[in-house]
């Protein structure tokens, strides 16, 4: 069974209001739809990522680079198609943008490949189990915000299913941002799981500084503390001197980039993504070295994919979302047939691939490219 053709579609859906973090703003939310044909008439149909700037460039990639040089290719050869796909990166070039196109074909591959005979992906990497627990994203920096606010806002989360939040911090001195988490916590209770995400916002000392202050509230991990431009060596140092687990992954475009995380031990937990990080068939790579290394896994976001990911290894956690209805209209909409969250879990897809129904009308009305 070999690939005929491969088509990308590139969405954005214009946001309410900016949902933005220590490092960023969020204006739209952004995919990319993949459908991949079958020489045989099979049709994948998934969807990749949140690049907002970079939509129709991966389209243009897959269309121009990734789907000429895979066609004919045997849909279950995936180290092969992955391999000639990952060829391209020797060029000049983003390779960023060029490990989110590969993720997507990548992923559609998967899919298809579990249409074909009839299986879940997650049944094809493992079956561990059927359902995740999951959390909402959440704690956005917004302009007038109070703390009764923050408790607001994690009383609808509990209400909307999940099993807690993974809160924003970073963005204000430590002591303000401790100040966020203990509202936070105050409010959904001690059974409520929060995890708390500094998006690189801070120095070793400051990172250091904010996780004393938060010891004492339960918090589940503490992710990517540290600015980028040495994140490893900072994390490492951050983990030795704190009591909270540290957790990472997001950034890393590669397996390679996990173990480089691994290696300083930096880590208690990664979350690399699989659709910044090549997709599935490298995402099996991060896996298996964590699972050498003690290290669990989390998910950054993309839980219409992790759900299937997490749920496949025994050193799977939670699966991420945007329970708020207005930060991500493709999760609550065009995802059609998603299940939904009660008392904290979420059940896998049971389709053959990744199990996912897309509403037609709504790509069709966003679509850029």
């Amino acid at each position: 069974m070999r690939i005929h053709s491969i088509e990308a579609i590139a969405v954005d859906i214009p946001l309410t209001r900016n949902f933005g973090g220590a490092t960023y703003s969020v204006l739209k939310r952004s995919t990319v739809v993949t459908r991949l044909r079958t020489e045989g008439g099979l049709v994948s149909e998934i969807y990749n990522g949140d690049n907002r700037a970079d939509g129709p460039e991966i389209c243009r990639l897959i269309h121009e680079v990734l789907a000429p040089a895979v066609k004919g290719l045997d849909i279950f050869a995936v180290e092969r198609i992955w391999e000639t796909m990952f060829a391209f990166t020797t060029a000049n070039g983003d390779r960023k943008v060029l490990l989110e196109a590969i993720a997507c074909v990548d992923c559609a591959v998967w899919d298809v490949m579990g249409k074909a005979v009839g299986r879940t992906v997650g049944e094809l990497l493992g079956g561990y189990r059927r359902d995740n627990p999951i959390i909402s994203i959440g704690g956005y920096y917004m302009e007038g915000k109070t703390l009764g606010d923050i408790g607001r806002e994690m009383e609808m989360y509990r209400a909307a299913g999940m099993a807690g939040c993974k809160f924003k911090v970073g963005g204000l001195a430590p002591e303000e941002d401790a100040r966020r988490v203990e509202a936070a916590r105050k409010a959904a209770g001690s059974d409520f799981v929060l995890a708390v995400d500094a998006n690189r916002g801070w120095s070793a000392e400051n990172a250091i500084r904010f996780a004393r202050l938060v010891e004492p509230l339960d918090i589940a991990w503490f992710e990517e503390p540290c600015h980028w431009s040495d994140d490893a060596a900072q994390m490492a140092r951050v983990r030795q001197a704190i009591r909270l687990p540290v957790n990472a992954g997001q950034s890393e475009i590669t397996s390679h980039g996990v173990r480089r995380l691994l290696d300083a031990q930096a880590v208690d937990l990664v979350n690399v993504d699989v659709s910044e990080c090549g997709g599935v068939t490298d995402w099996r790579r991060s896996a298996a070295l964590c699972w050498a290394s003690g290290v669990k896994l989390a998910h950054h976001e993309e839980s219409q994919i992790a759900q299937h990911l997490l749920s496949a290894v025994p050193h799977g956690t939670y699966i991420e979302c945007f329970a708020d209805p207005e930060r991500d209209p493709i999760w609550q909409r065009m995802w059609a047939n998603r299940p939904s969250p009660k008392g904290g879990i979420m059940p896998v897809t049971s389709g053959p691939g990744f199990g996912l129904e897309l509403d037609a009308d709504m790509i069709r009305r966003y679509r850029t490219a």
